[in-house]
């Protein structure tokens, strides 16, 4: 399994901007497509946005697309999600997480970070 660290969250004002960063650790990632899920209390985890670490395609949940932004810096061995436009219903617990190219299951997860957006 990789190994994943967050980091980023925190408390912002709706409109202002916010990146979540997460450092993989114990594999090679070429293989790996990562992502980034989030959970508001009393929901479900749901999908925000996916990137394949070779190719840098990318997936997003259509309720972030055009404000959200996932990237990967290779040399780094870390994945970024941008957050722009930030509203109230996106506050949530953020995980990343990863899972291999063959399979629909992520099955590596960060511990979690809070974003919480103030009207």
């Amino acid at each position: 399994q990789v190994q994943l660290v967050e980091s980023g969250g925190g408390l912002v004002q709706a409109g202002d901007s916010l990146r979540l960063s997460c450092t993989a650790s114990g594999r090679t990632l070429s293989s790996y497509v990562m992502g980034w899920f989030r959970q508001a209390p009393g929901k479900e985890r749901e999908f925000v946005a996916s990137i394949t670490w070779s190719l840098r395609n990318t997936n997003y949940a259509d309720s972030v697309k055009g404000r959200f932004a996932i990237s990967r810096d290779n040399i780094k061995n870390t994945f970024y999600l941008q957050m722009i436009s930030l509203k109230p219903e996106d506050t949530a617990v953020y995980y990343c997480a990863a899972r291999r190219s063959y399979s629909r299951d992520y099955d590596s997860w960060g511990q979690g970070t809070q974003v919480t957006v103030s009207s």
